[in-house]
């Protein structure tokens, strides 16, 4: 009979939100597939758990992946987790979890701290649809096309940084998008965990004097909706077909042309534009 894979949240900083559950659920399986097997062993000593462990990470993921697919078939329970957070979140843990998927392996989740959620609570910006786009790419030219990407993005939005990468995230983010409000979250659950609710412009400013640390999540406020543009009133829409027929454009089409560019009816412009003509 086939085993299952169990996809357990791990803290991602105070180690008393482990909760009972995960904490049974690594006691229980028959092994654990870690991002780093050396952060995870310090998760189990902790707690007094012993298991056998399997490194899993991004360089390996395909081929280890099969091997814990085999095991799991062949009847044992595995463990899957990352060093802190929810695995398959922006995660290698992705492919082992699609991978069962497609071997119609059973999976089951243990939830647990996700930094995503907990970033946005306390951003103090709008949380009813957000968007999480994860961390942006270390090459210049590929953040750039992301960040442009959702230019129009009206929801929030989440990103994960790294402190080193982080003064020319904002500087870029502020270029493409001009200034908005954004919550800088750092430390979660951590004892130096700190909020900043500032805009991008400030933010850019800020760590252009002063050196990053600790890891970060970006919440930062969608695009607003663009002001519609004026309608034309209906004396403009016919002087705007009347300007048509200056330039070689017959009546009829210049009325259906105004018409397209108003919210007047064709006829309505082109009665208007014959009386004018007439008068």
């Amino acid at each position: 009979m086939s085993g299952i894979l169990y996809v357990v949240g791990t803290p991602i900083g105070n180690l008393s939100d482990f909760s009972p559950r995960a904490q049974e659920t690594l006691a229980g399986v028959d092994f654990i597939a870690a991002e780093d097997t050396r952060v995870t062993l310090k998760l189990l000593n902790h707690f007094g758990i012993k298991k056998p462990l399997v490194s899993y990470y991004e360089h390996n993921k395909y081929q280890r992946g099969e091997m814990i697919c085999d095991r799991i078939e062949a009847g044992e329970n595995c463990a899957l987790v990352s060093d802190a957070g929810m695995p398959a979140i922006s995660d290698p843990g992705e492919m082992l979890v699609a991978q069962c998927a497609e071997r119609g392996i059973l999976v089951q989740v243990v939830p647990g701290p996700s930094a995503v959620v907990s970033a946005l609570a306390v951003s103090g910006l709008p949380t009813g649809r957000f968007t999480f786009e994860g961390f942006l790419s270390t090459s210049k030219k590929s953040r750039r096309e992301h960040l442009e990407e959702v230019r129009s993005e009206r929801r929030t939005m989440v990103f994960y940084e790294a402190p080193h990468k982080l003064p020319s995230t904002l500087e870029d983010m502020l270029e493409a998008w001009g200034d908005r409000r954004i919550a800088l979250v750092r430390e979660i659950s951590k004892i130096h965990e700190e909020v900043q609710r500032t805009t991008l412009r400030q933010a850019a400013a800020y760590y252009r004097e002063n050196t990053p640390k600790g890891e970060f999540v970006l919440v930062i406020e969608g695009a607003k909706p663009e002001e519609p543009a004026d309608e034309l009133t209906l004396e403009q829409a016919v002087l705007l077909a009347e300007t048509l027929m200056e330039q070689g454009c017959p009546a009829s089409e210049a009325a259906k042309q105004a018409a397209q560019a108003s919210p007047f009816k064709k006829g309505e412009i082109y009665r208007l534009l014959v009386e004018r003509r007439q008068g």
